[in-house]
């Protein structure tokens, strides 16, 4: 895994420079490592509401927002603005 660092040359040419995980500072790597934890929380998170609500109180197919569950953040986030149903 690889992170990008991004430099302008003359005449609006990018290059890109990959760094290894052992080339990341301290602050990075735990950057890194929270947004994992917060994205397997979320996808955790939606996987688990799916799997106790009925398919009534879930707009669309299941199937559809299990998969979305697994799309960074914006999945789980979507499924809880948009793919529940109001309960009451």
């Amino acid at each position: 895994m690889g992170v990008r660092r991004v430099r302008s040359e003359r005449g609006g040419v990018v290059v890109v420079e990959r760094r290894s995980w052992g080339e990341l500072g301290v602050r990075q790597r735990r950057v890194i490592v929270g947004a994992v934890v917060v994205q397997w929380v979320l996808a955790v998170a939606a996987l688990v509401d799916l799997w106790r609500r009925p398919a009534e109180g879930v707009r669309g197919p299941k199937r559809v927002w299990r998969v979305a569950a697994f799309v960074n953040f914006a999945g789980p986030v979507a499924y809880f603005l948009f793919g529940r149903k109001k309960v009451g």
